[in-house]
């Protein structure tokens, strides 16, 4: 492949550790735990939710030293895309990064889609008359705002990024200390019989939902790493970045759980229609400090929500570029904004894919949405990085200014927890079939790739894709140290 001539337009390291950081934790929150703290109830039926959380924290930490590791290694565009790549071409050749690319054109989407909903939710609290149609249109209006947002230099984004987490560090804030100026312990401590009968098969079930809505209000710890072309000092940076931020969210998420538990009662939070379940925070800054401050404080929960949204489809829209630049994936992918220096074309296609996501999402069910989403990440992501680590860590050819703590253990708590949530995915989402769709997802795309790989000549139709690329030069150059 030829050498990018020196005045193109390319992406450029300027995101630090503060800034990478930062990005994460604004990914992590967003609106997430606002819609997922009665859900988490739901799921366990008392207030022993606050498992959930830690079984979340658990995942999120074992996975994420798994991405900080690779991160460092191969701080490219597109986080997963490189590591698959680099591990398996001299298996496979470009079978997984296809593959994987072609599964993040719908979780990410997926993902953010679930946060415009959120977005809507939380507003019908400003809006207290706001229809159906009216929030369909004001999600829609939501997408397009952020992608004409990001239609910017990285550099300016990333200022944006600390201020907005400003913000959010602010909301968590005041909803905690608002807990704890009317904190009820006895509420937090009254659990319903049997809560923790871990000899029942339902409390198990309970545990995998708990897990998998934990684990998917941590997601975005990984943000810096699909954005590795563009951080600096990345062996540092990213380790840094994925570490801090899960420790630091578990920490928020903790004290947002058992502070809200003490001023709402969870029996409140089953039902699915009350106020209590669709905008709990509000409620607790109504019933603690009043209806003006939580007023505030949830147009302040709906600008930490469109933090989170931007920062994903900033970080979503650099995952097919370095795909497209290597010839895996549809060459528009590939170009970048001719001054402003930024994918184009995965910009727009996630910003469309996220507004069929979030249509999808006011047709069924935000719980629904979740497991797909999960399941869907899982079997190509997840467990293929899991493999990854695995592969290269047997390879000497590989810089690596950072290596996770105790390995393998994390491997293997990260393998066994993914596993767990994409075979209860089914039972947690009946009707929906999460493992069926994402079979028939990767099926299609595989079936796809070999149609791809015919016309190319390349694996299985040609030699194994092994040849050495721009990227393999920058981090063989030792950038990421």
């Amino acid at each position: 492949m030829a050498s990018i001539p020196a005045r193109a337009p390319q992406l450029r390291r300027r995101i630090g550790s503060f800034q990478a950081t930062a990005l994460n934790m604004s990914q992590m929150v967003g609106i997430g735990p606002f819609i997922t703290i009665p859900a988490m109830i739901v799921a366990f039926g008392g207030p022993q939710a606050v498992v959930g959380w830690i079984a979340g924290a658990v995942l999120a930490l074992a996975d994420g030293l798994i991405w900080a590791e690779l991160g460092a290694a191969m701080p490219g565009s597109g986080g997963t895309y490189v590591y698959l790549r680099e591990a398996f071409k001299y298996r496979t050749g470009r079978l997984m990064p296809f593959l994987f690319v072609w599964s993040a054109v719908l979780f990410i989407p997926l993902v953010m889609s679930t946060g415009v909903i959120g977005f809507v939710q939380y507003l019908g609290y400003l809006a207290p008359g706001m229809d159906d149609g009216t929030g369909t249109l004001i999600g829609l209006a939501l997408i397009v705002i952020i992608t004409v947002v990001l239609w910017r230099r990285i550099e300016s984004l990333g200022k944006l990024t600390v201020v907005l987490w400003a913000v959010m560090i602010l909301t968590v804030l005041t909803v905690i200390a608002a807990c704890v100026t009317h904190f009820n312990l006895a509420q937090v401590m009254d659990f319903p019989a049997g809560a923790f009968d871990i000899t029942s098969g339902g409390f198990w079930v309970s545990f995998v939902a708990g897990l998998t809505i934990g684990i998917y209000d941590y997601l975005g710890y990984n943000t810096s790493s699909y954005m590795g072309a563009e951080v600096k000092n990345a062996g540092r940076t990213i380790p840094r970045s994925v570490v801090f931020s899960v420790v630091g969210i578990m920490v928020i998420y903790l004290f947002m759980q058992i502070g809200v538990l003490g001023v709402v009662r969870w029996q409140e939070m089953l039902d699915t229609n009350s106020m209590a379940y669709q905008s709990l925070v509000s409620l607790v800054l109504q019933r603690t400090w009043g209806s003006e401050v939580a007023l505030v404080v949830t147009a302040f929960i709906l600008i930490t929500a469109f933090a989170s949204l931007m920062v994903g489809l900033l970080a979503g829209s650099r995952v097919p570029y370095d795909a497209a630049r290597d010839g895996v994936f549809f060459k528009v992918f590939a170009k970048l904004h001719p001054t402003k220096e930024f994918p184009v074309a995965g910009l727009v296609a996630m910003g469309v894919m996220t507004a069929v996501g979030f249509l999808i999402g006011r047709a069924t069910n935000i719980g629904a949405l979740i497991q797909l989403l999960t399941a869907v990440m899982v079997l190509v992501q997840a467990l293929g990085q899991v493999a990854a680590v695995a592969v290269l860590r047997r390879r000497t050819d590989v810089v690596r200014p950072y290596k996770m703590w105790l390995y393998p253990a994390p491997l293997i708590v990260a393998g066994l927890g993914w596993l767990v949530i994409y075979f209860y995915s089914d039972i947690n989402a009946p009707g929906l079939h999460p493992i069926e769709l994402s079979l028939a997802w990767v099926a299609v795309g595989a079936i796809s790739f070999f149609i791809w790989a015919k016309r190319e000549k390349t694996w299985p139709f040609g030699p194994l894709p092994v040849e050495k690329n721009d990227v393999d030069e920058e981090i063989r150059s030792g950038i990421s140290a």
